[in-house]
């Protein structure tokens, strides 16, 4: 455990690794400053010397994994060209699932601080849906210019029936549903078989004949 006074680097990353600990293992009902804190190994005050309180770690926890998800898809678009549409959206949008995770997005909702201090920060621009949605409607446009895609899929449609999903599942996820991996994996196989998508082994094929 840190010692009072002591300084310790990443602290806001350390807490909520370890609020996500404590809540795959315990489930929502045990999630306090207590808990989180005591995960971390760190002194019981340290939660609440960086945030006002439970509510706006939870707020703070879920727009980080946001971001993060949205940093990740900011770089799809470069690698249109590469491996396979539907395994380039399927690493993306699984990631989205993965930034919150039912559980997380499922607690968010369940508090109305919470929940309307990340309302209130996607609406002032913060990364989430939005832009994610925007990545990937950018990466399909790309795969689309280099004939990945039908010349007339609607990329933006596309990206919105994941994203959309995406956010369906987080929102209404509990324990013991369908998974909700599979359930993405399906849609897009269905999207982009929709969408005349081609494997990367038949697009190489077609470049050398």
């Amino acid at each position: 455990m840190s010692p009072r006074g002591v300084a310790m680097p990443d602290v806001r990353e350390r807490l909520f690794a370890a609020a996500e600990r404590v809540l795959a293992r315990e489930g929502p009902g045990a999630l306090t400053s207590r808990a989180i804190t005591g995960e971390a190994g760190c002194a019981k005050g340290v939660l609440h010397a960086h945030f006002a309180g439970l509510d706006e770690f939870v707020a703070d926890l879920v727009l980080d994994r946001f971001a993060h998800t949205a940093r990740e898809a900011e770089a799809l678009p470069g690698r249109a060209g590469e491996g396979t549409v539907a395994g380039n959206l399927g690493a993306v949008t699984l990631a989205l699932l993965a930034s919150g995770g039912p559980t997380i997005a499922g607690l968010a909702m369940t508090r109305p601080a919470t929940s309307l201090r990340v309302r209130r920060a996607l609406e002032a621009g913060a990364p989430g849906f939005s832009s994610i949605q925007e990545s990937i409607t950018r990466y399909l446009d790309a795969e689309q210019r280099l004939g990945r895609l039908a010349a007339d899929t609607d990329t933006a449609a596309v990206a919105l029936a994941l994203v959309g999903t995406a956010h369906h599942l987080l929102m209404t996820g509990w324990s013991g549903a369908p998974d909700p991996g599979e359930q993405v994996q399906r849609l897009i196989a269905m999207l982009a078989g929709a969408a005349g998508s081609v494997p990367d082994s038949a697009s190489a094929n077609s470049a050398t004949e």
